[in-house]
This record gives structure tokens, sequence and C-alpha cells, in this order.
């Protein structure tokens, strides 16, 4: 079919997807054939196991396999000439939804660092049951849909918590969601077409990636630096793509847990008036960020910034309640499209985390959380620089750290081989704007607590 050279500098896993992009392309492989089994390319080629999986990931990532359970991989039912390489032109085609589930599917492994939730019990859990007793006892319509815009006093709480931020809005410019991913899944159907350039931090936000995919945007990735944005090359980008939007997380960024300086902040601004574009601010993880810093939101106060948040990481991610505040022509906008994709959202689970933010033990919930991350980092970051790691930034706060080690150079394979020791890493590619081959690995600092995680990460390195 295609041969392989194991002295290229192109990596064997790119090597093996244009091999069957190029086959599909000129019609050696036909769509509905069913591709070599894994093993079977693996042996023929002889070429890793691993490397053949994270080549069939990336096929069917790219709209060119599906994969069918118990059955193997099939060429892609579907036209797929003017499918491209990501990052080498607007007709990318993303199968996310796949994607997406490959990511959640390995939560049942027992050691967990590459995930991107808190554990149940780092969790505001009595304050939730608490509110769902008092919601027992109340008069909830359990027949009605709620407000298109969400429950009156929750916006009217997020109004007042964001005022502690210096964020002016009125609660009308507050629109609740199910979860920060429909905020801004909302916002990137409402504002992105086909082809748009879009900024995207680089690395970046998996889910917002796949969606902006989905939605053919132009994804141009901004590189991020320990202290914000490589700042000479983010206006480089500015000037030759005319972005539409610039999606970004200023604070405990995932995944490498940065924090943009405020002259970072300003910058972006700058840039953002003189070149007419619209700044969508995720803000997720500000509830554990122990210090009282600006946000993008507050310097603008809702002009061009479309600012996001929810309440998933420190109350419960089940409850998915999430908001966002716009502009109120913006906003009006956006709630029209909220009603039309999915009605309201659920009253009863604003209703439950209100509840739980009027718990009067709330705020020591979350200085509590704070302090406990912080000292997870410290173990974390020690551990992994004991065995050789280097670390991107120490925020000694947030959820994440982002890492390397001097002997990997594709964090994919090494992921894989976690998994068969009941281990859930978080390669670097799932952050990539163009999906490519990268020996970063992001670690959820809770879950580093576990000693054969660093016994696993040790041998394979040194084995390297």
């Amino acid at each position: 079919m295609f041969s392989l050279n194991p002295q290229s500098a192109t990596p064997l896993v790119l090597q093996i997807v244009d091999g069957f992009r190029l086959a599909i392309q000129d019609g050696s492989l036909r769509p509905g054939s069913k591709a070599p089994s894994i093993r079977q390319f693996a042996h023929a080629h002889g070429v890793s196991v691993f490397t053949v999986v994270d080549a069939y990931d990336r096929l069917v990532a790219q709209g060119y396999f599906t994969s069918r359970p118990h059955s193997g991989f099939f060429v892609r039912q579907r036209p797929v000439s003017n499918i491209e390489v990501p990052g080498h032109g607007p007709n990318f085609n993303f199968d996310s939804m796949w994607y997406l589930r490959r990511i959640f599917e390995n939560r049942a492994l027992r050691i967990k660092p590459g995930c991107g939730w808190l554990p149940g019990d780092w969790l505001f859990q009595d304050g939730v049951r608490r509110s769902l007793r008092s919601l027992a006892t109340d008069d909830v319509d359990l027949g009605g849909y709620g407000e298109p815009k969400g429950y009156p006093p929750l916006r009217q709480l997020v109004r007042d918590l964001l005022a502690e931020q210096e964020i002016a809005v009125s609660s009308e410019q507050v629109l609740l969601t199910q979860g920060s991913s429909q905020a801004m899944d909302l916002v990137a159907r409402r504002l992105v077409r086909p082809g748009d350039a879009v900024l995207v931090d680089e690395p970046g936000y998996p889910n917002l990636l796949f969606s902006l995919r989905f939605l053919g945007a132009r994804l141009i990735g901004v590189p991020r630096t320990p202290v914000g944005y490589d700042l000479v090359t983010l206006e480089r980008l500015v000037i030759k793509h005319q972005p539409k939007l610039f999606f970004t997380q200023p604070r405990l960024q995932s995944p490498t847990g940065s924090v943009a300086q405020l002259a970072h902040l300003h910058r972006v601004m700058q840039l953002a008036d003189k070149y007419d574009f619209l700044v969508v601010e995720n803000d997720i993880y500000a509830d554990l960020d122990p210090e009282p810093r600006p946000s993008l939101a507050s310097l603008d106060q809702l002009n061009r910034v479309i600012y996001i948040s929810s309440f998933s990481k420190t109350i419960s991610p089940n409850i998915r309640v999430g908001y966002l505040a716009a502009n109120p022509d913006l906003l009006e906008d956006l709630a029209q499209l909220k009603m039309i994709s999915g009605l309201t959202s659920s009253e009863f689970s604003e209703r439950l985390a209100y509840g739980a933010l009027m718990d009067g033990r709330w705020r020591k919930h979350v200085k509590n959380l704070r302090e406990r991350l912080a000292k997870a980092h410290e173990g974390a970051a020690s551990r992994l620089l004991k065995i050789g790691f280097e670390i991107f930034c120490e925020p000694k706060a947030g959820i994440f750290l982002w890492a390397k080690h001097p002997a990997i150079a594709d964090s994919a394979e090494l992921a894989y081989k976690a998994t068969e020791q009941d281990i859930l890493l978080g390669p670097g590619h799932l952050f990539s704007p163009d999906l490519q081959p990268s020996p970063w690995l992001r670690f959820n600092v809770i879950f580093c607590d576990e000693p054969a995680l660093f016994t696993f990460l040790e041998q394979q390195c040194r084995a390297l």
C-alpha cells in the first residue's frame, strides 16, 4: 500500500496518516473498505502498536476513517476530496464528537492525572445536599421551562459576583447556560462562519478547539508564555489574518496553568480595538485563584469582551451551570439562539446552584479548596522535577501543570502505554490547534499523589 521511512524527519505517525490520506484521495482505498487492523499494520511495517493507534485515531478525527466497535476501522463513506490536513486550509473537517468521546471514555481508569475535573470530595457536596433538601420543601414548578435567560435570583447573584471583580453589568446582561461549554458554543455558532479566522490559545482548551473546527473556522494559534502571550507573534498574526474573534483563557489557563500579566491584558485589548475583533474570555477558574486580578472584561467593561465562567469546578460538574455576560444587543441574540437550540436551561439545576452559593459555608469552602490546590501543586511539581520533567510554569493555583521530559518526543504514545497500566494521561496534541505531535503533557495536580504514576513515568523515560 505504502512504505514508511524510519530515518525520515517526519514522525512515523504522520507518515501513516499521510499514506492513508493519499491512498484514499487517489482512489486506492475506496469508501467503505476496511483498513488493516492495528496489529496487522504494526507487524507488517515494524512499528509500535501505539504508533498505529495514534495514527488511526487521527485519521478518524480528520474524517478519513470511521471506527466501528468490534469490527475495526473503515474508510469513511463520504467525499473526501476537499478534506485537508489540520492547519493546512479552511476545508479541514473534524469529527469532534468522536474525539470528545475518546477523551472521556477512559474515565474509569484508576489513576487520572490527565483528567480535567475535581474529585467529588473536593467539591461542595455538603452545600449541594443542603440546597437539595431546601428545594425539596420549596414550591418548585416542575412543569415549566423556566426563564429564557435563566433563574433570575442566580443571574442577580452573578451580577453581584462580577461587581466584586469590577465588572459592571445588569442582570439582563447575564445569560445562564448548561456549563461554560454551552456558553462558548453559543458564542461560536452566533459569530463564526466557515472560513473565518479565529485566534485561539496555543496550547488551548480542547472542547473549544473541536467546536470551532466543526464550524469550519480557521484556527490561528497564539503561543502562550509563562506570563501570558507571545505579544510580538500575536500582533503579527492579527495583521496577517484579520481575525474575527480571539477565544482566550487569561487566568490559570488550561493546559498550561499560566496567568496573563496585566500588561498583556492591556495589549490584547489595544489590538482588539485597533484591528476590530471581539475577545471571548473564558474565566472558569476564577474561583480557584487566590489573588484578586483584573480580567479582560474588567478592563473593557463588555464592550468588545464576552465573559464566560462556570460553577462546575467548585460546586459540581454534574449540575452543569455556567454563564456568560456580554453587551446587551449581543446578549439578546445569544439568548434567542439558546432558546432555538435547546429552550431554557434547567431551572432546577440553577436553583440548586443558587442555594449552594447562598450557603454560609460557600466562601470557606472556596478558601479551603485554594489551599488544598496550592499544596497539591507543590507536591506534583516536586515529583515531576525529581524525575527530570521540565515545567512550563508553576502557578501554585488552579488545577494544572504543563510539563515535558527531554526523552519524550510524542506524548501520545506514552499516553496509550499508560492506559495499559490503568493510568489516564493528557497528551499534548489534544491541546494543539493543528493536532500536531507534542512532547508536552497536562497534569491535574490533584491526581498526582499516586506513587504508581511516577514509577511508570520514570520507567518509561529511562527506556526511551
